[in-house]
């Protein structure tokens, strides 16, 4: 056991995470009234913020008694203490730099106050970079909320490996055979993760491979076209050929823009479409200057459309490679006419059972690592989810490329044998496209 700490919170790590005040082991927590007066604020609402303010309100309700104001209450074996700051002076220090008593500075007198009162360290816990800044010129020790961060961001940067020196004749084995070779005849096994996916090499061949963890087998992996989109490089052969495994029921594909991950899921979503009731695609809808969509005009589909045009842009490139005519056409008109292609906002997902749906999810970087685990656990029999996502543009003011829900969700499901990644790292979309991606 170190040395007991105490911790103020800020109200963005609470909405972050309503359960975070059992993450500080034996250490005491303090939370600022001005807190509790911000949650209040954000307790009407369908996205997850407003889920974990109220859930934050009945997770306090049950642990509050008349200590928590004076000398804190209990958390739980080998937890520390929850107090709630009431009364709290304005010292002057404060209000030197920060005259207004905005909800921040208060935070920030809390903090001051606490740290020159009591014998243990005393460190302000936010997720707010600017509010991080103003601490540490007043002396207050200050840390980001890490409890849910991912530390190897390795598998971010790198697109597959590749093995060299391998026998020719495994690799003839691998072309003539769909059954594959046994995994435990690769020197290589242990650096190997269930269904990652990886290139073989000899001094006179090469062949693209995924270790298919469920069989215990290396395959080869084919270049395919699916709904009138067809593999550009490797990296997409390897994200189509996990896209179409119905054993892997989880996947993520990550990458810059331009790269073809949501084009990817969507055309083996459609490929994939008489297996699924339904193929649904969403995304998080991150508001423009932190408001609600109430603040749009129209009605709820009105308000949604815009940020979801990307989902529809995506669809009429489909089309455009389908050139506007055929089967497949017909098709997807059909599943829109029926309502088995379905593109709508991800706050209208809570609550429901998906069984039997294609899932997919965009912009998963935007989402929270809690966020993330509330769609999963949506899925019923027969469903398969897809999140894609670019971990460099984060929309999301609270989030970043280390603790958002899409790398939490890949670094903790990696190793499961229905769960599988590609990282796509070539630009696909046009030459300009990927000269900026460089470049600028």
């Amino acid at each position: 056991m170190g040395v007991k700490k105490n911790f103020v919170l800020d109200t963005n790590v609470i909405l972050h995470d309503y359960k975070c005040i059992y993450n500080f082991e034996e250490n005491d927590i303090y939370i600022p009234i001005v807190v509790l007066e911000e949650l209040d604020k954000f307790k009407k609402g369908n996205d997850q913020i407003n889920f974990n303010a109220r859930e934050f309100a009945r997770e306090i309700d049950v642990i509050a008694d008349n200590d928590l104001f004076a000398k804190g209450a209990e958390l739980g074996p080998a937890r520390g203490r929850l107090f709630v700051v009431t009364g709290e002076d304005y010292p002057p220090e404060i209000a030197k730099s920060f005259a207004e008593k905005i909800p921040d500075h208060r935070i920030l007198a809390c903090a001051f106050n606490l740290k020159n009162k009591s014998k243990e360290k005393t460190i302000l816990v936010t997720k707010d970079i600017n509010l991080r800044m103003k601490a540490k010129s007043l002396g207050i020790l200050t840390e980001d909320y890490i409890s849910d961060k991912v530390t190897n961001m390795d598998v971010f940067e790198k697109d597959f490996s590749t093995y060299d020196s391998v026998s020719p004749e495994v690799i003839d084995r691998l072309y003539s055979s769909a059954e594959g070779i046994e995994i435990d005849e690769f020197d290589f096994k242990s650096d190997i993760e269930p269904n990652e996916c990886f290139v073989l090499k000899s001094n006179r061949s090469s062949v693209m491979c995924r270790y298919n963890a469920i069989e215990g087998k290396v395959k080869r992996v084919e270049k395919e076209r699916i709904f009138g989109i067809e593999a550009r490089n490797a990296e997409q052969a390897f994200a189509i050929n996990l896209l179409m495994d119905d054993d892997i029921k989880l996947v993520a594909l990550t990458g810059r823009s331009g790269t073809g991950k949501t084009l990817l899921a969507l055309a083996a979503a459609l490929q994939k479409h008489e297996q699924y009731k339904q193929v649904l695609l969403s995304r998080p809808i991150v508001a423009l200057g932190n408001k609600d969509l109430g603040f749009l005009p129209g009605d709820a589909t009105e308000k949604v459309t815009p940020y979801m045009q990307p989902l529809f842009d995506n669809l009429n490139v489909i089309k455009h490679n389908l050139s506007y005519q055929g089967k497949e056409v017909r098709i997807m008109e059909e599943m829109q006419k029926n309502n088995q292609l379905v593109i709508e906002a991800l706050a209208y997902i809570r609550g429901r059972s998906l069984s039997e749906t294609f899932f997919i999810v965009d912009e998963a970087q935007n989402l929270t690592p809690h966020e993330v685990k509330t769609i999963i656990t949506r899925a019923g029999e027969g469903t398969k989810v897809v999140f894609t996502g670019d971990i460099q543009q984060i929309d999301s003011p609270y989030l970043d490329h280390q603790s958002n829900g899409l790398v939490y969700m890949i670094d903790r499901m990696k190793g499961q044998d229905i769960f599988a990644h590609v990282n796509l790292i070539k630009g696909e979309r046009s030459y300009l496209s990927e000269l900026a991606s460089n470049l600028l």
